[in-house]
């Protein structure tokens, strides 16, 4: 067998984990037992299963050997610690301390050495499970981080969340993010819509931005647009 190892019982429950080591009976015995342990595991043999798994359903903690063909442990880990909050076990027989040091160097959470005892590899990964939930616990929510693209016609919060925005919306918000932060008056977003200052109902402004704010909402995004009595309005972080 060359490809998954996957074992699910309806006694797992806790974190999902990726085992990827490209030594058959290792990979199937660590996840026969920690399996029976109750751990939600799945097995790989190696980087590019591994990623395809990673891409539908994200784990919680990837356990890496080093020396898998193709793309080895010490890369993965360096790939996934670069853009993704998960934890890493090496789980290699390569035990010196400059092993050990480039394992952890490279964003390694934990490094045992084979052979390893499923029963402390479970320890492992609930040791590591929960230091991570209290660190996502502590962590401050992520802040947005508002942006125009796509030739400004679209919004993003930085977030996943994005917004495309109609001819008014879009040059309203143009304007205001030439100055974000500070109030821009009523004139000066009129001017912006291409409209005559002298002809224009200035109600309209309420109206654009009362619209783009339910807009928003609809995809989950909270703007930071706040009207000014009798100034104009302000577009804060």
């Amino acid at each position: 067998m060359t490809g998954e190892v996957g074992r699910e019982s309806d006694a797992a429950i806790g974190p999902l984990v990726y085992i990827v080591d490209d030594d058959e009976d290792f990979r199937e015995e660590m996840v026969f037992g920690l399996s029976r342990l109750g751990v939600n595991v799945r097995g790989f043999h190696d980087a590019a299963a591994l990623y395809r798994a990673y891409a539908a359903t994200p784990s919680d903690i990837v356990i890496l050997d080093i020396g898998l063909e193709g793309e080895d442990g010490l890369s993965i880990a360096s790939h996934l610690r670069s853009s993704q909050s998960v934890g890493i076990i090496m789980a290699t027989a390569r035990g010196s301390i400059d092993d050990r040091v480039g394992g952890l160097s490279t964003g390694a959470d934990a490094y045992l050495v084979k052979p390893i005892d499923v029963r402390e590899l479970a320890a492992t990964v609930v040791a590591l499970n929960d230091r991570l939930d209290r660190s996502r616990a502590s962590a401050p929510p992520p802040v947005p981080q508002w942006a125009l693209v796509e030739g400004g016609w679209v919004l993003t919060d930085g977030l996943g969340h994005r917004l495309r925005l109609t001819t008014s919306e879009q040059r309203f918000l143009d304007r205001l993010f030439l100055e974000r932060g500070q109030t821009v008056e009523r004139r000066a977003l009129v001017e912006a819509l291409g409209a005559d200052v002298y002809d224009f109902n200035y109600a309209h402004l309420d109206t654009i931005a009362s619209r783009l704010r339910r807009r928003a909402q609809k995809c989950d995004m909270l703007l930071p647009l706040h009207a000014i009595r009798g100034q104009g309005f302000a577009f804060t972080e």
